[in-house]
């Protein structure tokens, strides 16, 4: 099967498309027919090794000291189960499927993938109807961080959010998901994509590139940073007093009840996919590239196809 690999840390001309032997599940897993991936945050960081200083000796450890131990990226997948294991009772073949590969041997820029039923760090459920594998698969880590992130900070007990970096892919599906709960909702992020973040529901945005969130008038039950780019501390300025401050660099995990729910708004139409790009998969150091550049907006997909 053909198959984006990396051997070593770097660029994004580290990856190489490449034949690879196709995968045979395990009695407890399934063999997934990829038709599409994304490029998350988490695929460009492993790509290239970039770990805050703090975590980057324990993280090269856990991930290859001096080459990756996972070859294939991709932490995120649309596609049809082609083949079960002897043990799998929730699937059968021809289920169309959505789901991250997170901790697993092995990620989705491949034709194949085997994804256990269950198991602890990732999940795996049947695709919302209406949307396609590209939209499926740019749901599962955004849609989950932000809802992981928003259950944290208590967001049914809120009025007022705030969402620094709202057009990235987390903050795409934050805004929509805070505009579902009929929260009052400000965007932070760049000139050009006020638009987009108005078209996902929220009431207000502030162009960072022209004010300073910290000088709004004012102040917030929720400030939830997107992109890991301000802090508690500096959001403190515009926070209530018993306001809650979330950001994607604190930790989070996948749960299916998680995947779940978003599912169900995604059939519902309360939730949708933000797609910027799509590359095919023979054009994957394009598509990193193009997340490289930090003009991304919502998510970047890559199709697959034999």
């Amino acid at each position: 099967m053909k198959a984006a690999v990396y051997t070593s840390y770097g660029s994004p001309s580290v990856l190489q498309v490449t034949e690879i032997e196709k995968p045979i599940p395990k009695a407890n897993e399934v063999l997934v027919k990829i038709h599409a991936a994304t490029v998350t945050a988490g695929d460009i960081r492993l790509r290239a090794s970039d770990f805050p200083l703090i975590f980057w000796l324990p993280a090269r450890i856990m991930f290859g000291l001096f080459k990756p131990k996972k070859k294939i990226l991709g932490h995120e997948f649309g596609g049809v189960i082609e083949a079960v294991g002897d043990k799998v009772s929730k699937f059968t073949v021809g289920d169309e499927v959505f789901g991250t590969t997170t901790m697993l041997s092995n990620g989705s820029y491949a034709e194949y993938v085997c994804v256990p039923e269950v198991w602890k760090s990732g999940v795996v459920a049947k695709k919302p109807k209406n949307l396609s594998f590209v939209e499926s698969a740019a749901l599962p880590v955004g849609a989950m961080t932000a809802l992981f992130l928003l259950k944290k900070a208590k967001i049914n007990q809120s009025k007022k959010v705030l969402i620094y970096g709202a057009s990235g892919s987390v903050g795409s599906y934050a805004v929509q998901l805070a505009h579902h709960l009929g929260k009052s909702v400000t965007g932070v992020c760049s000139t050009s994509n006020i638009d987009m973040v108005i078209s996902l529901g929220a009431d207000e945005v502030i162009d960072y590139k022209k004010q300073d969130y910290t000088t709004s008038s004012q102040d917030f039950d929720i400030i939830f940073d997107a992109v890991g780019k301000t802090s508690k501390t500096v959001a403190n300025k515009v926070l209530k007093k018993d306001g809650v401050f979330v950001s994607v660099k604190m930790m989070t995990s996948e749960r299916i009840e998680d995947l779940l729910e978003i599912k169900h708004m995604a059939e519902a139409g309360d939730l949708k996919p933000f797609i910027d790009k799509t590359y095919s998969l023979d054009q994957i150091v394009e598509a990193h590239t193009y997340v490289d550049s930090g003009r991304k907006r919502g998510n970047v997909a890559i199709t697959i196809e034999e």
